[in-house]
């Protein structure tokens, strides 16, 4: 179902809305935020020079530690009387990046998730479970006011307790899942565990899943396991929160609000933007945001855009699958190494199961990587040729797609750690 007209719309008639929200956008920051405008000054860039979308390239980027530096609150452009709500990202690795929402952008927030839930086919009929952590995670309450708008029954579990999770869908008639896909494989086992079949005895017809990537392998693994449609969609707290993007039931890319965001491709070392078509990081422009408006945001995430009209009618650009993050990118011995080009030829090895940890460090001055997988049948433990013959294949397959070899080690079912949220599945030694 389309949600709203602004999905269909001519591309001069979306470009039109996107150049006027611009100039809008850039005169606010430049008024009320003192850091932009000092960033812009340092340039000669004036709100006046932005005349046309081609204009979107003279103005500076802006980067997560930009967030950082202004802490808490130095990138708003409203008074704190105004904010409704904030988030926040984890901090894990310096200071928190903080997120605040007026009502208005609470309101566009929500109308943006009932976009994209609606164009997985999400209805009024619809039971969703949302197995996000509830919290400063701008995940579980973007799904949960979009879904309502949409219609459906909302059940907020948050993450954890599988197995309640699994009784109350069961018992609720769940047939929407929201969560990460790990978790959705997590909850698949368990399943099965308990002696429930994920397919027959459960009523779940589709997934929204976000939150970190994953790879077609993996999409086919939940849909085969719990036989249902798959689908993603796409955000960061920086941004919105989930809204940015989202898959209809063509999966054929994610279709960007373009009416709220506008996408760019750059080149990641030189920050050049590259033509329609090319891969490189995605960088974002919110154009609609009244507390917390951002110019040129670097994803940081790899991916190209597709203008071509989707199936579904839709004319808003679409964005490929992310492939990988420049900063989750491992370099090993000289060669660029992205975990999903792993975990596609992991969930393409129908011997092993879907979880796996990647370990990273050093045997003297040398890179050395190892994986540890877990084996879908433990009878394969009871003969070293079959577990030999195995190691060789992924080792093999392996080098195919990255070049460089990987120590193998199988290990038996169950054994390597689940995640209720975003699967941590790289452990760097080097660092």
């Amino acid at each position: 179902m389309i949600w709203s007209k602004e999905e269909t719309l001519e591309r001069k008639n979306i470009e039109e809305i996107q150049l006027s929200r611009l100039k809008n956008t850039v005169n606010r920051i430049y008024d009320k935020v003192p850091y932009y405008k000092a960033k812009m000054d340092k340039i000669s860039i004036k709100p006046d020079d932005i005349t046309s979308l081609e204009d979107l390239k003279k103005l500076p980027f802006t980067v997560k530690d930009d967030l950082r530096a202004n802490y808490p609150f130095g990138l708003f452009t409203v008074p704190k009387k105004e904010i409704v709500r904030v988030h926040a990202s984890s901090g894990t690795t310096g200071k928190p990046t903080v997120v605040g929402y007026t009502k208005k952008d609470i309101n566009t927030w929500s109308e943006l998730i009932a976009r994209i839930v609606s164009m997985a086919g999400v209805d009024c009929t619809d039971v969703a479970q949302i197995a996000f952590g509830y919290g400063l995670f701008t995940g579980a309450f973007g799904l949960h006011y979009g879904l309502e708008k949409a219609g459906a029954m909302v059940v907020p579990t948050s993450s954890g307790n599988t197995e309640k999770q699994i009784m109350l869908m069961k018992d609720f008639g769940t047939t929407v899942l929201v969560s990460t896909p790990s978790y959705a494989l997590h909850i698949m086992e368990v399943a099965k565990k308990m002696g429930i079949d994920p397919i027959n005895g459960l009523d779940v017809r589709l997934g929204l899943f976000g939150g970190e990537g994953s790879t077609e392998a993996m999409r086919e693994q939940i849909q085969k396991g719990f036989g249902i449609l798959a689908t993603e969609n796409y955000g960061m707290s920086e941004l919105i929160g989930p809204g940015v993007a989202g898959e209809c039931e063509c999966l054929c890319g994610l279709h960007i609000n373009e009416d709220h965001f506008i996408p760019e491709i750059i080149d990641p070392n030189t920050g050049e933007v590259l033509p329609p078509g090319e891969k490189g990081e995605l960088v974002i422009t919110t154009i609609s945001k009244e507390a917390l408006p951002l110019i040129r945001y670097r994803t940081k995430d790899i991916t190209r855009l597709i203008y071509d009209k989707c199936k579904c009618g839709r004319t808003l650009v679409r964005m490929a699958k992310i492939e990988g993050r420049t900063d989750d990118m491992l370099i090993i011995r000289g060669v660029n190494v992205f975990p999903s080009q792993i975990e596609e030829v992991l969930l393409n090895t129908k011997e092993i199961g879907p979880h796996y940890e990647i370990i990273v460090s050093k045997n003297g001055y040398l890179d050395c990587m190892e994986i540890n997988v877990e084996l879908e049948d433990t009878r394969l433990l009871d003969s070293y040729a079959n577990l030999d013959n195995l190691q060789n294949k992924i080792k093999h397959n392996l080098k195919t797609v990255l070049g460089i070899d990987a120590k193998i080690n199988l290990v038996e079912p169950y054994t390597l750690k689940r995640f209720e949220g975003k699967a941590k599945r790289v452990i760097d030694n080097r660092k």
